[in-house]
């Protein structure tokens, strides 16, 4: 047999094994609100491929690779358990095994490790909780798929309806399209149908209602069955409290804005201040998808090395916000062709470290220059340390803190020397390092921070929204604090 021929044998090994996961990680989904994670990315719902690579490109972070031969002793150790709803990252646990030397087995080894989400200690699955999407663009629509891939077994989140200006003939039709197949994401990941008649988007069996509305208080959610809904503003319309109490109408508990919060509407970046969200308080904002780039980073670095000020510079891509080509626009600069230039503009992101971290002291300073591709922005933050470092210091710290820390799920780690932009479409976490750029002399640090601007930033405001609704389930082994 040749080299080859073993190569190949080895890969259809892996593929059987990989194959074999796949229904253990549903069942536990769909029966036990279970989500199974490698490396803080979630494996439920994925192709055999898929499950390969996300192992295979543990050697970026970790660096080495992981092989599903690893992991599948852990992922069927979980199956003899008692689990409530949680999120078990077998990575993890496959990690922390091979540094443990009591010499316990397997299954002795996860019963510990997550015996948090077990017995007397697990959470009890509840009835779910409502939610109503106010606008319909592109964070909308992706927002909606990620509600959608996670209703699981129903007792989490549940889209319940979408609320948008009334657009003309087959509306509805047209906005379903848009929900099916985007141009930079890729196709919808299952199936959607139309009910014209009840104005109802039905997306993996998920009956969704459209409601046309020219004002919130034009909307009366009870005549619909929604109840005790959070209800995500994607409009931007509104970013005051005056304004977006119009949502908070019978059948609408809480309201989430995907923009920058104004006055004293608390702006949240989950990781890093979610904690602070008081359990009365029904108006919040998610900050924006630069804010939440910069500011897990902005942490960590200050927590290890401390901050003395730093300027954030954000090379992103363009957005609705600007013209296709030359046209009039409010602000200076925009109206210039988004995919012709790179346009000069103002970021609220370095301002909004304030309201994420009240007690970072340090000044930061930032600046924009919008380019001309669709999605996936980096954030360039130069910082002056309290301290001298070094770079392999910072890059060591870095990767840990995206394997092991409380901020795992909000940086990404990528030693990848080739990298470009459109290589994290798809990312969901809130920023990625890239290894390779960063630039570290003396107490000076330079962090080049990759972002999907749009679907990472989703995530965040998923991840917001599941903490304020009781549904953001712990994660196992826990995430050293």
């Amino acid at each position: 047999m040749t080299v080859n021929d073993d190569s190949f044998t080895d890969w259809m090994t892996r593929e059987e094994t990989a194959e074999s996961m796949i229904p253990i990680i549903g069942k536990l989904h769909r029966e036990r609100d279970v989500t199974v994670l490698l490396h803080s990315r979630s494996l439920v719902n994925k192709s055999v491929v898929s499950i390969l690579k996300t192992h295979r490109f543990a050697r970026q972070i970790a660096g080495e690779e992981l092989s599903v031969t690893e992991t599948l002793p852990f992922l069927r150790a979980l199956t003899a358990l008692d689990l409530g709803p949680s999120q078990i990252d077998i990575g993890m646990l496959a990690a922390t095994y091979k540094g443990d030397d009591r010499g316990l087995t397997v299954e002795a080894f996860t019963a510990e490790a997550v015996a948090g989400a077990t017995g007397a200690n697990k959470i009890e699955r509840g009835e779910g909780r409502d939610v109503v999407l106010y606008g319909f663009g592109r964070i909308g629509r992706l927002v909606a798929r990620l509600l959608v891939e996670k209703a699981g077994s129903g007792n989490g989140l549940r889209l319940r309806a979408i609320v948008v200006r009334g657009g003309g003939e087959q509306d509805i039709v047209k906005r379903a399209s848009l929900l099916r197949r985007d141009s930079i994401h890729g196709q919808f990941q299952g199936t959607i149908t139309v009910d014209e008649t009840s104005n109802t988007i039905y997306a993996n069996g998920n009956a969704i209602k459209v409601i046309y509305a020219n004002d919130p208080s034009e909307v009366d959610y009870t005549a619909h069955g929604i109840k005790n809904a959070i209800l995500i503003d994607n409009t931007g319309k509104w970013r005051d409290r005056e304004g977006l109490s119009q949502h908070l109408r019978p059948g609408i508990d809480k309201v989430v804005l995907t923009a920058p919060g104004k006055g004293d509407v608390p702006n949240i970046v989950h990781g890093v201040n979610h904690d602070t969200i008081k359990p009365d308080e029904q108006i919040l904002s998610c900050a924006s998808c630069t804010t939440n780039a910069i500011v897990p980073p902005l942490k960590a670095m200050d927590d290890e090395f401390g901050v003395e000020r730093g300027h954030v510079e954000t090379v992103h891509s363009f957005t609705n916000d600007q013209n296709l080509l030359d046209n009039y626009h409010k602000a200076d600069r925009r109206g210039r062709s988004a995919p012709l230039n790179m346009v000069i503009t103002e970021t609220g992101a370095a301002s909004a470290v304030a309201k994420a971290m009240p007690d970072f002291k340090a000044r930061i300073t930032g600046s924009s220059i919008r380019v001309p591709v669709p999605d996936v922005s980096i954030a360039i933050l130069n910082l002056q340390l309290s301290r001298e470092t070094s770079r392999d210091e910072v890059l060591d710290y870095l990767r840990d803190v995206s394997l092991t820390s409380p901020l795992k799920r909000q940086i990404d780690f990528t030693t990848a020397p080739d990298a470009v932009s459109s290589d994290f479409i798809g990312s969901r976490h809130a920023s990625i390092v890239d290894a390779g750029a960063t630039k570290v002399e003396g107490d000076n640090a330079i962090l080049y921070l990759w972002y999907d601007n749009e679907f990472g930033y989703s995530c965040q405001v998923i991840r917001v929204v599941q903490h304020v609704s009781g549904v953001e389930y712990p994660t196992f082994p826990s995430p050293a604090v």
